[in-house]
């Protein structure tokens, strides 16, 4: 009888990198709108850095939505799009 001796080196980042990446296309398959706490944990910004920066940009006001005194909302899919735009305006 033969014993193996089986060694399997794994990279911890690669399969972080994977599971994260899997998660953010299950997440932005399901989420609709947004809030600017779940914007700020997913853009890794301060909300009172994406108050200045992008939340009183023309094109964001247009997506924003809320009633009167209420939480603001944003289109998930649409303010994403008008955040790459800016960034790309810096």
């Amino acid at each position: 009888m033969s014993i193996v001796n089986l060694e399997v080196d794994i990279n911890h980042d690669e399969i972080r990198s994977y599971i994260n990446d899997q998660l953010n296309s299950a997440i932005a398959e399901t989420l609709f709108t947004w809030d600017i706490d779940e914007m700020s944990k997913r853009t890794c910004m301060s909300k009172r850095f994406l108050e200045n920066e992008f939340l009183h940009d023309p094109r964001m006001k247009l997506l924003e939505r809320r009633k009167e005194r209420g939480k603001r909302f944003w289109f998930y899919e649409e303010s994403k799009e008008v955040i790459k735009q800016i960034m790309d305006e810096w």
